[in-house]
């Protein structure tokens, strides 16, 4: 090697950055670019999106009047004062347990419905205190039964029903049976039928009943429900007195066929039990559907 001049100093001899040096910076550039806000905001809704649930849908047997309520329709104002005499009642089911009914007395409450039975396969197990309890105090009482078309045929229902504390007795304090008939709280709202399936359904019931019986059953449904799952039939306001859901300052809008309702279920949340209805007139009114 030559000898270097006096006052002159060697360069050093350039550095290789190595290979791997160079793809660890490209790693962590994409890493980098995987935390900027867009990503990390996409990658979070993924996140989110797996972690929610599907709903469950409830057990058989625990559906109520007016449970779809609203859901489907919401809820409004309370009632206006009505220029015509109504009468207070209640409906009950298992969820209320062993009701206190001489506090709804108490309170004004004149007549109920109790939940006796749903599709074929549930009886409410509160049924003799809510049914007997009532009518011991003094109230007008009643059953319902909560219809589920895609179950069984609604002359079955019909029977289950009446071989199940959905009868009626001419003591004028018992009042004729209802058909609870809305959105299907366990799959389909119009449970799996087309409007004129669920027309025979219901007719189907409606007639066993009065056959087996001698009265018209009560219908009680929601005019949204009427309206999308029997195409707003007209086929029962002459013979099935109405008892209309409607959280809300008044009925509303009514299912064709029905010029009035007879009872309109107003609230969800009222003293005492919750569903709170009322009977579009006098007790006296009320006694004579009882008497039939």
């Amino acid at each position: 090697m030559p000898a270097l001049r006096s006052g002159t100093t060697r360069c050093p001899a350039p550095v290789r950055r190595p290979r791997l040096a160079a793809v660890g910076s490209l790693l962590a550039a994409l890493a980098l670019s995987l935390t900027a806000p867009g990503a990390a905001s996409a990658a979070g809704a993924d996140t989110d999106t797996a972690a929610v649930p599907p709903p469950v849908p409830p057990v058989r047997g625990s559906a109520t009047m007016g449970m779809g309520v609203v859901a489907h329709d919401g809820r409004g104002g309370p009632p206006r004062s009505p220029r015509a005499e109504q009468t207070e009642g209640v409906d009950v089911s298992s969820h209320q347990g062993n009701v206190d009914w001489p506090a709804l007395w108490n309170s004004g409450v004149k007549w109920s419905y109790n939940k006796a039975t749903e599709g074929t396969y549930y009886k409410n197990p509160y049924f003799g205190q809510q049914y007997n309890g009532s009518f011991e105090v003094g109230l007008i009482r009643g059953a319902y039964h909560f219809a589920t078309p895609d179950t069984t045929s609604g002359a079955t229902q019909a029977g289950y029903f009446v071989n199940n504390g959905g009868g009626w007795s001419r003591d004028g304090r018992t009042l004729p049976g209802a058909l609870d008939i809305e959105w299907n709280p366990y799959g389909d709202s119009c449970y799996g039928k087309t409007p004129a399936q669920m027309v025979a359904w219901i007719t189907d019931f409606t007639t066993t009943y009065r056959a087996l019986t001698g009265r018209d059953a009560v219908i009680y449904t929601a005019t949204s429900w009427w309206k999308t799952c029997t195409g707003n039939s007209s086929a029962f306001g002459a013979t099935n007195p109405l008892w209309i859901a409607r959280y809300n300052t008044t009925p509303g809008e009514l299912p064709a066929g029905w010029g009035y309702q007879t009872m309109w279920q107003y609230t969800s949340t009222g003293p005492i039990v919750g569903d709170h209805s009322k009977f579009n007139g006098s007790l006296d009114r009320v006694v004579a559907l009882a008497t039939g």
